[in-house]
């Protein structure tokens, strides 16, 4: 087991913003969180990796408690925030070899990451020179340069072009063989070429969890289960 949340419940001034979720994610998994803004998705996602203290619940990482142990945890998780907080007046590979020290990574892994996420020609130029896509790329790189256990991905291909989202979704699913990965998006059909469980957010509920499989079983496609779903009558 990688992950299990019990509980867990989060208000911000007084508003909802997760209500007693509660789920296990394991080792091998790719799941895909969907739900419309406000839904919590990003909310739990931070909350897994420890970077957002909540009002109730409990959240296991390999069997850790991330409150009672936050350094061993997030050890072990590999984060891409959607926003992708970077130090925009770094050099790409100066960048990583920062992220390398913080980690007490070996560096020898920078290059190889570089090449494995596309930043070859990049690696030498300043992160504010780059454009959206390679940014992106630039975050998705910190996130595993340290061979996490657990991958968390907020909005992965955001700003990507096509022939850069496929390259990326490859490389996810190569990831999640060994890893466990979650993932938000708002694109649907992302959804349905990576991941191997869906999770549908409501208003900081989940109202649906099930195998990709078990959805493509009932509906067409998951714009219609996500319109079902989310759409207030």
């Amino acid at each position: 087991m990688s992950v299990k949340i019990q509980n867990l419940s989060k208000q911000y001034r007084g508003q909802i913003a997760l209500q007693n979720i509660s789920l296990e994610i394991k080792r091998g998994e790719i799941v895909g969180l969907l739900g419309p803004n406000g839904a919590g998705k990003t909310t739990m996602m931070r909350s897994i990796t420890g970077s957002l203290t909540f009002d109730k619940g409990k959240i296991w990482i390999n069997d850790m408690d991330n409150q009672e142990k936050p350094f061993e945890t997030k050890s072990i998780i590999g984060y891409l925030p959607e926003n992708n907080p970077l130090y925009m007046d770094m050099y790409v590979k100066e960048y990583l070899s920062f992220v390398a020290d913080i980690h007490k990574t070996n560096k020898n892994e920078i290059s190889r990451i570089i090449e494995k996420v596309g930043l070859s020609q990049e690696q030498n130029k300043k992160i504010n020179q780059l454009s959206k896509g390679y940014k992106q790329r630039v975050g998705l790189a910190q996130a595993i340069l340290f061979d996490p256990e657990i991958l968390i991905l907020d909005e992965p291909t955001n700003g990507l072009d096509p022939n850069q989202i496929i390259e990326i979704r490859d490389l996810i699913q190569e990831l999640g063989k060994e890893k466990t990965v979650i993932l938000s998006t708002h694109i649907m059909q992302e959804v349905e070429a990576l991941c191997t469980r869906v999770i549908l957010m409501y208003k900081g509920t989940i109202i649906q969890d099930k195998s990709i499989e078990d959805f493509k079983g009932k509906y067409s496609n998951l714009e219609e289960a996500f319109f079902e779903y989310t759409h207030p009558l």
